[in-house]
């Protein structure tokens, strides 16, 4: 039930309309009454009502002066102003500042309940058309805009200048707009099929519970940045900025801490920033952050500070302070697992640092290099992949006769472990483009059912979800989401221009319950409504 507010000077006048207007008849709680302005507006702050009726005359705040604060303070509150007095200019500065109805008194009670009918059935309708939009954004950010992801990706490559940041943004819808930034990398749960990790209930729970709390807050703008891997561009006011970027290490920390069988998990927070065009070197720094996931596993958080220990180590200078387990295969292991191509020169970088004692000895050089090249060869031949690739990789150098200076040395890291990534990627590519083509078929044969989800498609073809998502959105650059509608929408298209249907059964007939919101989404993505479609004899 929504909630009205009454402002009016006169008691008598606002008595009678208190007490006689039957307010439930029409949809509405009496929830409250003043005097004049000032006396209204700490108790609107405090009741937040969905309608205020006041008179226009009043002494101390008059009713135009409180409704220009009101509608600043709460934009979507509905005014109705009541007057004494036919005055045009009245109505037109009450037009202007967008109150919903200007009534002349005397007002009778049936009036005011016409108008409050009216009124409430324009906020049902705002709310429901809302509501549709909300659902709408959200389905197509949880699993991810392909467009968007370009955009980012531009973003924090220094290609794209400040004014064009903001042209490419309006054209995604995206509101980018903020007093300060952050930016944020976490994982989610390590899942291919190419090393053999399988779905599991706990996966699924934390991908969603991390998808739910990142997407309700619009400080966060979320992206599946890699495979297992997002990030959050975090948008906030210069004193706000540190409480945000707190609280989205809570959230992964939180989720995480929920599913005590899981402990492989990471966040990384950059510095923060007033300049959007500083956000290429945020992401610099967030990059190297982020490559001492592999370096030091038990760091689950990683920022400027939590790391700040590893450049300490670096400088000793002693083969004695160097501890083995900074060389241990198991680094290089988790970097080949789940590591990207555009990470291997950060990682590389700070692997390098994290040993820099054992760089300064010939022989802990050559060793660094074979061990590496041993770790990267067995790593293929568990994906079934010829090792011979690897080798060509690598020309002339030889590991085992050549002394390898400490340029050398970064140079043959980051030959050995890019290529390996790639030819990682291809053999999950060809899994992947097998798995996609099932993905599609079984689309094909579903796409109309009410039910459908990634996560129900997923199941079927036994991946996960996250999984899936990002070999969809690589092989079609589009998102699940965006795919499912695209096939509904063409679906409904059809029965429109062949069928006698009416626009409800065409919604159930193509997977939707709801035939409003369906309504909605064809006016959204089409730009006209499933009547004006037929109407125009199935011309959008």
């Amino acid at each position: 039930m929504l909630r009205v507010f009454l402002v009016e000077d006169e008691s008598t006048i606002r008595e009678t309309l208190r007490d006689t207007v039957l307010w439930n008849q029409v949809g509405y709680e009496f929830a409250g009454e003043a005097g004049d302005g000032e006396m209204a507006l700490p108790l609107l702050r405090q009741v937040k009502p969905d309608v205020l009726i006041t008179d226009i005359r009043m002494p101390f705040m008059d009713g135009l002066e409180l409704s220009k604060i009101v509608l600043r303070e709460f934009p979507h509150m509905k005014i109705i102003i009541l007057s004494g007095y036919d005055d045009f200019d009245y109505a037109r500065k009450a037009i202007d500042l967008g109150v919903e109805r200007y009534l002349l008194k005397p007002v009778t009670k049936n009036t005011l309940m016409d108008v409050l009918s009216e009124v409430k059935e324009k906020i049902e309708s705002e709310t429901e058309q809302q509501n549709y939009l909300n659902r709408f954004r959200l389905e197509a950010q949880e699993y991810e805009q392909y467009a968007r992801l370009q955009f980012m990706e531009q973003v924090v490559s220094g290609g794209l200048s400040v004014p064009q940041i903001y042209e490419q943004a309006e054209k995604l819808e995206l509101d980018i707009r903020a007093e300060s930034y952050a930016m944020a990398f976490f994982s989610t749960p390590m899942e291919s099929p190419l090393l053999e990790k399988q779905f599991s209930e706990a996966n699924l729970r934390i991908r969603d519970a991390l998808m739910g709390n990142f997407l309700k807050y619009p400080e966060y703008m979320l992206l599946h940045w890699r495979l297992n891997t997002y990030l959050v561009l975090i948008m906030a006011p210069t004193a706000a900025i540190p409480e945000w970027t707190e609280r989205c290490v809570e959230i992964v920390r939180q989720v995480y801490t929920a599913e005590t069988a899981v402990e492989d998990w990471y966040v990384a927070v950059s510095p923060a920033t007033t300049r959007l065009s500083a956000l290429p070197g945020c992401f610099q720094t967030l990059s190297r952050l982020w490559a001492y996931r592999h370096i030091v596993p038990r760091q689950h958080i990683l920022t400027e500070e939590t790391t700040a220990f590893l450049a300490e180590h670096g400088s000793a200078g002693s083969l004695a302070g160097l501890d083995p387990a900074r060389m241990s295969p198991a680094i290089l292991r988790s970097f080949l697992e789940s590591g990207d191509a555009n990470e291997v020169d950060s990682f590389v970088e700070q692997y390098l640092l994290n040993v820099s004692e054992a760089v300064s000895s010939p022989a802990l050089r050559q060793y660094l290099a074979m061990n590496a090249f041993f770790c990267a060869a067995g790593f293929l031949q568990e994906l079934g992949v010829d090792s011979a690739q690897l080798t060509a990789v690598l020309g002339d150098r030889d590991l085992l006769g050549q002394a390898i200076s400490a340029q050398d040395l970064q140079a043959c890291l980051e030959q050995i472990l890019l290529q390996t990534v790639h030819l990682r990627d291809n053999a999950s590519n060809r899994q992947g483009r097998s798995l996609y083509k099932q993905a599609v078929c079984y689309l094909e044969e579903h796409y109309t059912d009410e039910a459908l989800s990634l996560n129900q498609v997923a199941r079927e073809i036994s991946v996960s979800a996250n999984y899936l998502s990002a070999v969809f959105s690589q092989e079609m650059g589009m998102t699940f989401t965006e795919y499912v509608t695209g096939k509904r929408m063409e679906k409904a298209k059809e029965l429109l221009r062949t069928t006698n249907k009416r626009s409800g059964e065409v919604a159930f007939a193509v997977g939707y319950r709801d035939p409003h919101y369906f309504s909605f989404l064809f006016k959204k993505t089409q730009g006209c409504t499933p009547r004006d479609y037929r109407a125009g004899g199935g011309r959008a």
